[in-house]
């Protein structure tokens, strides 16, 4: 009997999870740069995140609370250069930093084709001799829930999911890096891409008022800093016409503008868009007959789509709408990420798309590169699923701005006043359905700063879309303004 109880009694215990520890793993390097050989050292792996913990005002210790996964590049040097940084993520959010890292700043690169012109499976990765690496050490960063990154056994994802949590989770993992890494006097640059480049103005200003970390300059790509600017909300009429210079560009890709030069079209669509269009669409019923011909057949004209359709969408052309109707006459829809890309629905009559082929058209290159560059070139070994685009992270809290709109406009332009040394790079693509160049250029001209700092700003344009640097001509372009502007 006494057996049977020790046995009975061992089964009872429960075992405590072991702690958490960072996983690096290490690999050396060499790439071909402007005819030189360039030695760099590849550190990827997961990063524990610890945060002082108190209960009933006592110190409860340094705990553990996610494990966050990160791929470094640092260029053999001398210990102690003061080489720059650039700390790099994508947006979502759920989205991992794979696009940023294999599709434009990193040291190799996808082959993934482009619009009309898609390579097929398994694809393939490429050396990438316009890197950023060349001019700056590179981390790479994936969100909680994105890539590698998850909470710590036992702890609760969601904490994570949201603006508040995310930005100090990410400036946690840069404070980590740089004191680890001896690099509080090298320049430190903020590369983000989308809802990451909202996340990288936010970080700013947080980097240097929680630690006095203060940023040289921050790589906005695809830039939203105001959600307003972007979603089609009730009694929100902003996005229709921040939108209709890239409805322009996306319909003169397509053929709908003739031969008439890019630069013309969009030259009439902003103006057009940024004075009467906005008139019009504030006038409502108070519009006159002919004011309203006059709003359709100009919003038609710009748009490619038939004053029928703009006069029953009540002069309102939203974007999943448009991205549907456009070509509807070839059963053909546009993509969002990038309207150059094109796609076949099976009901030629319906409302909204159900898949985007700009999106559909190059994840599976990007998912099979990073697969097999993290094991195969880094050996960096993992069984979980490399979270590339997840729904996971959903819903996403934006509690701090209950009653107002997403907009971090204010924050960066306190980090700016803070630092008038911080320059501001911002990449817009002409045909990116998600994040207008128009919306970009409006929220810009907002920023509440000083004139002086406004010749901080460096904007650029590429014939492209949200991820322009799938357009091999728009990559090499950029790539050098973005070497240029780190350089600087």
């Amino acid at each position: 009997m006494a057996a049977s109880a020790d046995k009975t009694d061992e089964s009872k215990e429960t075992t405590t999870p072991a702690e958490p520890a960072d996983d690096l793993v290490s690999t050396h390097h060499s790439i071909v740069v402007d005819g030189a050989e360039l030695s760099y050292t590849a550190t990827t792996g997961r990063v524990v995140l610890r945060e002082e913990v108190q209960t009933d005002g006592k110190f409860d210790g340094f705990k553990a609370k996610a494990e966050v996964f990160v791929t470094s590049y640092v260029v053999d040097a001398d210990p102690g250069t003061t080489r720059p940084v650039t700390f790099a993520f994508n947006g979502g959010p759920g989205s991992s930093s794979v696009w940023l890292h294999l599709g434009l700043l990193g040291p190799r690169r996808v082959v993934s084709g482009d619009a009309g012109d898609l390579a097929p499976p398994p694809y393939g990765l490429a050396d990438n001799p316009e890197t950023l690496l060349a001019h700056s050490d590179l981390v790479f960063i994936d969100p909680v829930s994105t890539g590698y990154s998850r909470a710590v056994e036992g702890g609760t994802p969601g904490d994570f999911h949201g603006y508040k949590r995310d930005i100090e989770s990410i400036a946690e993992v840069i404070r980590l890096w740089t004191t680890r890494n001896g690099r509080w006097m090298s320049p430190k640059y903020l590369a983000g891409e989308s809802y990451g480049t909202l996340r990288a103005a936010a970080l700013a200003e947080h980097l240097q008022s929680r630690y006095g970390l203060y940023p040289n300059g921050l790589l906005l790509i695809s830039s939203v800093l105001d959600l307003g600017t972007v979603r089609f909300t009730d009694g929100n009429d902003l996005p229709y016409s921040l939108y209709l210079p890239t409805y322009a560009a996306i319909a003169h890709h397509h053929g709908k503008h003739g031969d008439r030069p890019l630069r013309e079209v969009l030259d009439e669509a902003e103006e057009y868009a940024a004075k009467e269009y906005q008139w019009a669409l504030a006038r409502g019923a108070r519009l006159t007959d002919e004011e309203r011909a006059e709003v359709v057949r100009r919003v038609a004209g710009l748009s490619g789509l038939s004053e029928d359709y703009v006069e029953r969408a009540n002069l309102r052309i939203e974007h999943i709408r448009f991205f549907t109707e456009l070509l509807r006459d070839r059963r053909q829809t546009v993509g969002r990420m990038d309207g150059r890309f094109t796609g076949w629905e099976p009901d030629a009559a319906g409302e909204h798309f159900t898949d985007d082929p700009s999106i559909s058209g190059i994840l599976g290159a990007y998912a099979a590169s990073i697969n097999h560059y993290l094991r195969e070139e880094l050996d960096y070994t993992s069984d979980l699923p490399y979270e590339m685009i997840t729904s996971k992270v959903q819903p996403w809290s934006y509690k701090e701005f209950e009653g107002a709109s997403v907009s971090v406009v204010d924050k960066l332009g306190a980090a700016m006043q803070a630092n008038p040394h911080l320059r501001i790079h911002v990449g817009c693509g002409y045909t990116d359905g998600a994040t207008p160049y128009f919306a970009a250029e409006h929220v810009l001209a907002r920023l509440p700063i000083p004139p002086q700092l406004r010749e901080n700003i460096d904007v650029r344009y590429y014939p492209a879309g949200h991820m322009m640097y799938v357009h091999e001509e728009s990559r090499l372009a950029q790539s050098a303004h973005l070497a240029e502007f780190v350089r600087g």
